[in-house]
């Protein structure tokens, strides 16, 4: 097992910026995150597993909201950009742009992005609590794709949002620091193409205190890959007048990365919230043809101060094929701007 450094363990999707109302019509506005964390096997039946990673996360987005009702936006992510192979202490620290892109509205119910964007395909980084609450769902987050992007408002019925992209091959691809090499559209992977012939279409409502959203993406080919991706994603959450909120999503993929396995994904996440204090437990699974299932169960406590810093921990066991892992995770989350 290598410890994944990336935002998925951090908060899931990218900070999403809206004015506040001092920039309601027209100015800048920006806002962001700081985690600091450690996350470290502490055993495992395979010794080589037991590694630990102290790292630090930093995320701003810059938003201009022009009077016209047209938006630019950039989020800068600075972060480990490698993988966790040995001990390590906020090593390879790179620092790339996440999205950069404009916006502009159509009519009252149709906002239209173009840039290097997240397109809409599940929820379950952003929707589960605790440290790992979304950590193997995150293997299917789209990111850091080149595309056109649109959302409707369906007059009451909750929102569809689709979209045709491909993975960045740009410059843009890169990161500054340690560098993580540019992204090139020949090395393979499904979406990762160079032309806009991947897409994704989701559609989401909420109905008093239940949300839930169905969506599917199909990612082309690459070079060398076996077939197209091909995947389907729902979810449901409901939230409780008690505090306590529940919370599943399970996705679907043939061909999956354009490999020749076919994968599933389920996460299952409750959390109760007692004043300031949210705690939660997850279980989840991952089962793809060649490597079997991998089982992560964790638990986890979440404390937001009134400063809106948040103190995070969590216990999670994890059995990847048979090697059982038993990890710690620990972090503190501090809000920037607004």
């Amino acid at each position: 097992m290598t410890i994944k450094t990336s935002a998925a363990l951090a908060f899931g999707a990218p900070v999403l910026l809206c004015a506040n109302a001092a920039f309601a019509e027209q100015g800048f506005a920006w806002e962001g995150e700081i985690e600091i964390g450690n996350e470290q096997v502490v055993s495992s039946d395979n010794a080589a597993n037991e590694i630990r990673n102290t790292y630090a996360i930093i995320t701003a987005t810059g938003t201009y909201t022009f009077g016209n009702g047209v938006e630019i936006f950039a989020t800068l992510t600075g972060e480990s950009v490698t993988d966790t192979t040995v001990d390590r202490t906020f090593k390879d620290m790179g620092l790339y742009v996440e999205e950069l892109g404009f916006s502009f509205g159509i009519g009252e119910s149709t906002t239209v992005t173009v840039g290097k964007l997240a397109p809409a395909f599940g929820s379950a980084w952003d929707d589960t609590a605790g440290f790992f609450g979304g950590t193997l769902a995150e293997d299917y987050e789209l990111t850091e794709q080149l595309g056109i992007l649109a959302d409707v408002e369906l007059n009451g019925a909750g929102t569809l949002s689709f979209g045709v992209f491909f993975a960045d091959d740009t410059s843009l691809s890169r990161s500054w620091g340690e560098d993580r090499g540019r992204n090139r559209s020949n090395t393979g992977g499904a979406g990762n193409t160079g032309k806009l012939d991947s897409f994704a279409i989701q559609w989401a409502h909420e109905v008093d205190n239940t949300r839930f959203h169905i969506g599917a993406r199909h990612l082309s080919a690459s070079i060398g890959d076996v077939g197209d991706e091909q995947g389907f994603v729902a979810g449901l959450g409901h939230s409780f007048d008690s505090g306590l909120d529940l919370f599943g999503e399970v996705a679907s993929f043939s061909n999956f990365g354009g490999g020749a396995d076919d994968a599933t994904f389920v996460t299952l996440n409750a959390a109760y919230a007692i004043g300031n204090l949210t705690l939660s437990g997850t279980l989840s699974q991952r089962d793809l043809d060649a490597s079997g299932e991998t089982d992560l169960h964790s638990i986890a406590a979440e404390y937001e101060f009134q400063n809106g810093m948040t103190l995070g921990g969590a216990l999670a066991r994890q059995d990847d094929g048979g090697v059982k892992d038993t990890i710690v995770g620990l972090n503190l989350i501090i809000p920037l701007g607004g």
